[in-house]
């Protein structure tokens, strides 16, 4: 499986504080390891298909990551809350 990093998501998470810079980080292992079927998923995470190719893995009620997987190729899009994913799926 490949996975890319888009301009947008590095965007995103940048201007988040380090601490959950550090918890974005986590979230997307965990999702590359649960992809690969090395992990299951943990309790408090959930994995959601948002409309076609578009998913999001979130940690909790405010951490989300917003990405599009097709075939064996996932492309991480966004990190941000539920209403700044909405928005961005609007576009």
């Amino acid at each position: 499986m490949k996975y890319e990093f888009k301009p947008s998501f590095d965007r995103s998470v940048k201007s988040l504080p380090p601490e959950i810079q550090q918890e974005v980080k986590e979230l997307c292992i965990a999702l590359i390891d649960i992809l690969s079927g090395e992990r299951k998923l943990s309790v408090g995470m959930g994995l959601k298909n948002l409309r076609k190719n578009f998913w999001e893995i979130r940690k909790g009620l405010k951490l989300r990551i917003l990405f599009r997987w097709r075939a064996d190729h996932v492309e991480f899009v966004l990190t941000g809350t539920h209403e700044e994913i909405k928005r961005y799926l609007k576009k």
